[in-house]
């Protein structure tokens, strides 16, 4: 598989960690990763995409594998990095796309950058904090409510709780993920983790926490504060794909979402988790976001 890494250098010194696959030529798809993941891309998502036409970019976020830290940035702060890398690929529009902790990026990015943005999806994605209508904690796997609660103690409380886990990801092997991540995945989730898909969670993970736990630190107090945009100003055609086993996010931050987020169109899957969706739906996730294009 043909993927080209490379260092976007940024206005403010800082360097992003970027990868592209697929088609120079090809519908330019951008895609946000989940917490704690990296820009590394799951080679058969790749190959589905370059078989439909389509260019993959992703990036790790900042304090991320290689891309430089941006201490107490937002959620918001994606849009700036995003139109860098657009800018350096030569991209005038896109689509967007974003995993779990991705999907609140990828809003950003609709809201943000909508005159770049030709439509976005969220798979699995995370609803804002404190919002009414969102009880943001509510059926998520002891390891998450363990991790959030720490967030929202403050700083230190967070530092303690992710530099053990960090530590556990940095050397999980392929065969031992299922197990680290413990009461977050359901039956379909462990079943879907397993061979390729396996290998490329365990590689990501390790890419995420290579320089520490600073990436992942500062996804979550983001995803605890405000976001820094508004929902509401979202003007971008968005779909919200969410399953009704994701221990992860569970689907009520999609029913929100798709409640919340205007002319948003909700794909809310029974059976599904917050893993199988990645692995199993991707396609007709493309395929939808393609299908603005067509249209």
């Amino acid at each position: 598989m043909d993927v080209t890494r490379m260092d976007v250098e940024l206005v403010d010194g800082r360097t992003l960690d970027v990868w592209v696959a697929g088609p120079q030529d090809g519908v330019p798809l951008l895609l946000h990763h989940g917490t704690p993941m990296s820009g590394l891309q799951f080679e058969a998502s790749v190959r589905g995409a370059m078989e439909r036409g389509v260019r993959s970019i992703s990036y790790s976020r900042p304090g991320y594998g290689g891309s430089t830290r941006a201490p107490a940035r937002s959620v918001a702060d994606c849009a700036v990095d995003v139109a860098a890398i657009l800018d350096r690929l030569g991209t005038d529009r896109t689509l967007t796309l974003g995993w779990s902790g991705g999907g609140p990026h990828t809003l950003a990015t609709a809201a943000l950058l909508s005159d770049r943005v030709i439509a976005c999806a969220t798979m699995a994605g995370a609803g804002p904090y404190g919002e009414p209508g969102l009880d943001f904690l509510s059926g998520m796997g002891a390891e998450n409510l363990e991790e959030f609660g720490a967030a929202l103690a403050g700083p230190e409380p967070l530092q303690a709780y992710l530099e053990p886990e960090a530590a556990t990801l940095a050397g999980v092997g392929p065969d031992e993920i299922a197990d680290a991540l413990g009461d977050l995945i359901p039956d379909v989730d462990r079943a879907s983790l397993t061979g390729a898909f396996a290998t490329y969670m365990a590689d990501a993970m390790h890419e995420a926490v290579r320089p520490g736990i600073w990436g992942w630190f500062d996804d979550d107090l983001a995803f605890v504060r405000d976001w820094g945009f508004d929902l509401s100003s979202i003007d971008v055609p968005v779909t919200v794909w969410q399953g009704d086993r994701d221990r992860m996010v569970p689907i009520e931050h999609g029913r929100w979402l798709a409640a919340n987020i205007p002319g948003a169109t909700p794909q809310l899957l029974e059976g599904d988790g917050h893993l199988s969706i990645a692995v199993g739906r991707f396609g007709e996730i493309l395929d939808g976001l393609l299908a603005t294009v067509a249209g």
